[in-house]
């Protein structure tokens, strides 16, 4: 059966659920700032007794652990749902992005399962992300050479 392109479109227009664009954008606005603001306050707390260096990076790790916690329980999956794109903040969705599917092929076994699997989804980011420094780090060095 073939279908004219306009009758395809109506179709595909009646059997797509409406998506409510403004609403989902807030969504994602907010929680991604609730996450971002979460960080300044554990930045905040940290600073009460570290430098500037340290309480950065502390606040770095204190926010990866709490989303693999958060992953591992359950509930960042939950609020992905709801949020979407508001929880892809680069460190806690990176972080999310290893738990995952170590938590899901936990079953599997430490070996084949959670050592075959962390990396699925992140090991290409960190992959081409070390490529691509490393092809930008020669490129500078060569500029500042010459």
């Amino acid at each position: 059966m073939k279908l004219d392109p306009k009758r395809y479109a109506e179709m595909t227009r009646n059997a797509t659920p409406h998506s409510p664009v403004l609403k989902d954008c807030l969504w994602a606005f907010f929680v991604g700032g609730a996450i971002c603001l979460l960080g300044e306050c554990l930045r905040q707390f940290w600073l009460q007794w570290y430098d500037t260096e340290l309480a950065g990076t502390l606040t770095s790790i204190s926010l990866i652990f709490l989303s693999a916690a958060a992953t591992a329980a359950g509930w960042y999956q939950k609020l992905g749902a709801k949020a979407g794109a508001g929880t892809l903040v680069p460190i806690t969705g990176f972080a999310n992005s290893v738990v995952s599917p170590a938590v899901e092929f936990k079953a599997e076994g430490w070996v084949t399962g959670v050592g075959a699997k962390i990396f699925i989804i992140a090991g290409p980011v960190i992959a081409f992300g070390t490529l691509a420094s490393w092809v930008w780090g020669i490129l500078y060095w060569v500029s500042t050479k010459f």
